[in-house]
């Protein structure tokens, strides 16, 4: 690897995941719940997003205990506690865990200015995940994300876990934030990394990280890289994979996407190394890893490593006698959220333990980004004789283009499917389907 510029066409970003090559193990043993409390606050506040100028008003999430990554360990019992402070309803999505009890909009309404909203929700799957407020809202403010990880029971070999949380940030020609879901062609456009314009990762030479990148923006599609550093990905969107050295050094990552890796540090103290991101038509530093000057944490390096422990989800899928289900994307079946609510009828239904295929036709002249609920998935192969061996919750599916994902009913209860365009512009559409 060198520190060139990434040789990436919109193309290849769009279909970069279907490359990689993941699997998962065996069924999980079964932990005591410990209940762990979740304070969060919806707020807006100021952030220093332009050297000189004011600050810019934004909504924020805080959180307590602590306001930094929201850490956890699979098998906890969260009590989620969400008190809603900004001028507008709130409703938090959090990917990475999921009971039908807590599904928004199907089981939560938003919470009223000034209201709380509390929920239990149980972390059944170890991995990275992310808390947001867009479901409701991001068609009438920009809205935040936190990171949200899910530690294994079993410790994992690394020196360093650090989450690089990237999100972008349109302003008009004030200052002001802009919403997505609106037009915003003559807007400046900010890509921050862990809330900074350029953010510094401090490390030491010869140190292993484990690195949770986390796609925050809010509807582009991004590829990224460390210059001069090989990324052993670990795991995808929560999952854990049979490690393996992305191609190219770069990870791509749709909106909400969540890829974890394993680095090594092994330039030479003082050293550094740019973090480099791609949006399809340029490549442009993000932020750098900065060596310090103490000598090498190892003189040679650490042994690669093996699988993260599985999260228990099926190892084969029966598609043989699954329930088929053609789903274009977009169109009049598809809502805006504050249209969609518990009786409105689902895409589809399926019984608990039934796999079902869905053809997700993207009929639009752009990329469109897919979300599911509830459950993960596997990218079928073009004639439907197999399957892409790794996991996805989301996946992004190019202009004029059909895939077919597979997924294993395990949870009983309703569940929202999402839809949107890779462009700012556009809006976020929900349908649901039920497992009953």
């Amino acid at each position: 690897m060198t520190d060139a510029p990434l040789a990436l066409t919109r193309r290849r970003l769009l279909t970069g995941l279907a490359a990689t090559g993941l699997m998962v193990r065996a069924a999980p043993a079964a932990f005591a719940e410990v209940q762990r409390p979740l304070e969060l606050t919806a707020q807006i506040g100021a952030r220093a997003l332009r050297p000189g100028q004011p600050d810019t008003a934004l909504a924020t999430l805080l959180a307590s205990p602590g306001d930094g990554v929201l850490r956890f360990q699979r098998g906890d019992q969260l009590t989620v506690s969400l008190a809603n402070s900004l001028p507008g309803p709130a409703l938090l999505s959090i990917r990475g865990g999921s009971t039908a009890g807590a599904e928004p909009l199907l089981a939560r309404r938003p919470a009223a200015p000034g209201g709380r909203d509390i929920f239990s929700l149980p972390l059944r799957h170890a991995g990275t995940g992310l808390c947001d407020l867009r479901l409701w809202g991001d068609d009438s403010a920009p809205m935040p994300v936190r990171a949200l990880v899910v530690a294994e029971r079993e410790p994992v070999a690394v020196d360093r876990d650090e989450v690089l949380l990237i999100e972008d940030v349109r302003l008009d020609g004030d200052g002001r934030a802009l919403a997505p879901g609106r037009d915003a062609a003559a807007a400046t456009s900010l890509l921050l990394l862990n809330g900074k314009p350029g953010f510094e990762l401090p490390v030491r030479s010869g140190q292993r990280l484990r690195l949770r990148f986390i796609n925050g923006c809010h509807r582009s599609v991004i590829a990224l890289k460390i210059a001069d550093h090989d990324l052993r990905v670990m795991a995808v969107d929560g999952q854990p994979a049979e490690p393996f050295v992305a191609r190219a050094g770069q990870v791509v990552l749709a909106p909400g996407s969540r890829v974890d890796a394993v680095v090594d540090a092994l330039r030479p103290p003082g050293s550094e190394a740019a973090i480099l991101l791609h949006d399809g038509s340029s490549a442009r530093p993000l932020g750098r890893l900065v060596y310090g000057t103490e000598p090498a944490l190892r003189t040679a390096p650490a042994a690669p490593l093996g699988p993260l422990p599985s999260n228990g989800l099926p190892e084969r899928l029966d598609l043989k006698s699954a329930l088929r289900v053609e789903l274009p994307l977009g169109g009049p079946d598809w809502n805006r959220p504050a249209d969609l609510t518990a009786a409105t009828a689902p895409a589809f239904k399926l019984k608990p333990g039934r796999v079902a295929v869905l053809a997700l036709s993207n009929p639009g002249p752009q990329p469109m980004v897919f979300h599911l609920h509830g459950h993960w998935f596997r990218l079928l192969d073009r004639l439907d004789d197999g399957w892409k061996p790794f996991w996805l919750d989301t996946l992004t599916i190019g202009a004029q283009q059909t895939e077919r994902i597979a997924f294993a009913a395990e949870q009983p209860g309703r569940w929202l499917l999402e839809a949107m365009a890779a462009q700012w512009s556009a809006p976020r559409l929900l349908r649901s389907y039920a497992v009953e």
